[in-house]
């Protein structure tokens, strides 16, 4: 029978959490398997079924358990690791290629007119609900769905072009946005936020409504720096990692003792 020390200053949920994340690790329970049920686990460690309730919740917070409602508790795979900032999105170099697409494997699920949300509205300097032309996708990996987003465009923009049907292009979107509005990409901002998911991101992403999310807003801009496009990506917290690589600068040289001084 698993065990727990009542006498340890540590809280018996956090002792069960942490003797079940040493099993993951161990490779007791693979990605993708299902634990045992709480009832069972609770009977495991002779405790009651909200102790290991509040221990799952630990363990599913951290990234490591996904709860699927009417199904069970199942290991989480490893986490799916992004790079997907502004220079992640547009490559190393400019180009009308089609590899950097198709590394995306995006879903396009809807093209239409819908108001815009507040931060969208701000971004382009519009007020709050006017109806702007939206694209939204979903990223699945292993027929899990991993990101919810949209792209924004501004009807006088992209009215009638091919942005506004619904149809996936054989190359990156910022690529055939500039082609068919005219404008070049020339710089964007990222912000990334963390928060409680909408019930719609929630459901669409499957998961529980208290996993937290991470939120990005990007905004590209044309040289004269007019937005040209808005998108908006949201990831499930606990089993994405945002990286970035780059260079640290070096130390400046030592310029040398001032001549006007040397003459003084």
């Amino acid at each position: 029978m698993a065990q727990i020390n009542p006498g340890a200053a540590e809280f018996p949920h956090r002792q069960i959490a942490d003797q079940l994340r040493a099993q993951i690790r161990r490779g007791d329970w693979q990605p993708g398997e299902r634990l045992p049920s709480i009832p069972g686990i609770a009977e495991q460690y002779g405790v009651a079924k909200q102790t290991v309730q509040r221990a799952i919740d630990q363990l599913r917070v951290e990234g490591m358990l996904i709860t699927k409602p009417g199904s069970g508790t199942y290991v989480r795979g490893t986490k799916r690791r992004l790079n997907r900032l502004s220079r992640g999105r547009y490559g190393g170099h400019r180009g009308y290629h089609a590899d950097l697409a198709a590394r995306y494997r995006q879903q396009l699920i809807e093209v239409t007119r819908a108001p815009a949300p507040a931060e969208v509205a701000d971004a382009f300097g519009v007020k709050d609900g006017t109806d702007l032309i939206v694209r939204r996708h979903l990223v699945r990996v292993d027929d899990a769905p991993v990101e919810v987003g949209a792209a924004w465009f501004r009807p006088q923009d992209a009215a009638g072009t091919s942005l506004e049907r619904m149809e996936a292009f054989g190359r990156p979107l910022y690529q055939e946005a500039e082609e068919v509005i005219g404008r070049r990409y020339a710089s964007a901002s990222d912000v990334i936020s963390a928060r409680q998911p909408s019930r719609e991101e929630a459901m669409i992403l499957q998961i529980r409504p208290d996993t937290p999310v991470l939120h990005l807003l990007h905004v590209a801009f044309d040289p004269a720096h007019k937005p040209i496009e808005v998108s908006q990506a949201t990831w499930p917290g606990p089993q994405t990692t945002l990286t970035e690589e780059y260079t640290i600068p070096g130390p400046a040289p030592d310029p040398g003792p001032d001549p006007g001084l040397a003459l003084a």
